[in-house]
């Protein structure tokens, strides 16, 4: 191990998302979400990736034609002094009936606990979209439910279902994810009933609830797929929606019935209920 490594410290002003998803792409490395912003963490210098944030963000202004401000900070640590801070930064998360901690923090007794350590970009419960699926999953799903994730990342979502009681499938078309989601799964003693790398269209099982929390677009795209997919009178918890683009979603999801919208900040979780022959 080197003496010293590089942290990244990256805050867009907007669209994290979309950040995110540059990062899982283009990086060798993994990365820790933080409330307003990533930190990228190497032994190698990350000048040359700072510089491919800068030129993403510039990519995305003219697409978007708006103004996103990117503050990148890039320092030099001491390795002895990384796990130490990594583990400081991470507290848990309390979303009732759901206590999501990382492994080196105690359960906490009378809560439905989920242990999950940060990895790549996965969720810990920390991102307004995470929390607002568990608090759709704490709602609407019943012990004895058949559940899908949808884009499963840590599993976290799963594994809040199954702590419920629900027999839960899981899919995601990231392979990390995948590998992700069966780790996580294993380390809070719970199996899924299926787990697959690819969409939820290799299935023909129809669902009480399905979990979905990817990106407008995607759901867009998906929605035919989820539809056929769910039993009547089934629930979709639909997130990673920004604001700006719920009327988009909502359209693609016209037959259904909009039973609430859970939001914070910027993002919006719909839960949609179907009708008859939706």
């Amino acid at each position: 191990m080197q003496d010293y490594y590089y942290m990244l410290v990256v805050k867009p002003s907007s669209h994290l998302e979309l950040f995110s998803d540059f990062l899982v792409d283009v990086l060798p490395v993994g990365f820790e979400e933080i409330d307003d912003g990533f930190i990228i963490r190497s032994e190698e210098d990350l000048e040359t990736v700072q510089w491919g944030i800068e030129q993403f963000s510039e990519a995305l202004q003219r697409a978007l034609g708006e103004v996103i401000d990117v503050d990148m900070t890039l320092t030099k640590e001491k390795n002895d002094d990384w796990i130490a801070q990594y583990q400081q930064g991470i507290s848990p998360v309390e979303i009732a009936p759901f206590y999501i901690h990382p492994t080196w923090e105690e359960p906490k007794e009378g809560m439905l606990n989920i242990a999950i350590d940060p990895a790549l970009a996965f969720g810990t419960g920390h991102h307004p979209t995470t929390a607002s699926c568990l608090r759709g999953i704490a709602k609407y799903v019943k012990e004895g439910d058949v559940v899908m994730d949808v884009g499963c990342g840590s599993g976290i979502l799963a594994i809040a279902a199954i702590k419920k009681g629900a027999v839960v499938d899981a899919c995601d078309t990231d392979p990390l994810s995948v590998e992700n989601a069966s780790v996580n799964a294993e380390q809070n003693h719970i199996s899924y009933r299926r787990l697959w790398e690819g969409p939820i269209n290799e299935t023909d099982e129809k669902y009480d609830v399905i979990i979905a929390n990817i990106v407008a677009d995607v759901l867009v795209f998906i929605a035919s797929d989820l539809r056929k997919r769910l039993r009547e009178g089934g629930v979709l918890i639909l997130s990673g929606i920004m604001d700006k683009y719920e009327d988009k979603v909502l359209r693609a999801y016209k037959n259904f019935e909009l039973t609430e919208r859970l939001v914070e900040n910027e993002w919006v979780t719909l839960v949609v209920t179907q009708k008859g022959n939706a």
